[in-house]
């Protein structure tokens, strides 16, 4: 399924793949020789933490390949005050006071700034926020506890 990126986000991602292609790789491999040149392989911390490493370096090559492959490059976000990917929304369950109202990003984890949590659109509430517009109108949507329902105070981009 593809993931709709802005252009700065792309372009982030991007250039993170390239770092770690290159510079990441070569690091890693430094590291790991240096470690075997330590000896005893299976008691060396110095190896299986540049092993580890490596490991996980590997994994985010991977799911940047696959992400960057799908993704929909696109900074049109739509209309200000309805909810889009991309878009900032304030937020407050049903139940809950004014003051516990928080604010959200809607879109991919890869959008993420601002110290903003992120809502995916993939999400049930993802989901159940696209196209709608701030208002009193509760929002009701399946989680995997159970219907729960929120209230769309404000929507901004």
């Amino acid at each position: 399924m593809a993931t709709t990126l802005s252009h700065a986000a792309h372009d982030r991602l991007v250039a993170e793949l390239e770092d770690l292609t290159t510079r990441g790789r070569v690091e890693i491999a430094q590291k790991i020789e240096a470690a075997r040149a330590l000896g005893d392989l299976s008691e060396n911390g110095d190896y299986h933490a540049a092993k580890d490493a490596q490991g996980h370096m590997e994994m985010r090559i991977r799911q940047l390949e696959a992400l960057l492959k799908d993704a929909v490059v696109s900074d049109e976000v739509g209309e200000a005050d309805v909810v889009n990917p991309g878009s900032i929304v304030r937020l407050k369950y049903e139940g809950d006071d004014d003051s516990d109202a928080e604010d959200f990003l809607v879109g991919s984890v890869e959008e993420r700034r601002d110290g903003l949590a992120v809502i995916s659109t993939e999400s049930p509430l993802g989901k159940a926020l696209l196209g709608r517009r701030a208002g009193a109108e509760p929002i009701a949507y399946e989680a995997p506890n159970g219907r729960l329902t929120v209230f769309l105070l404000a929507v901004r981009v």
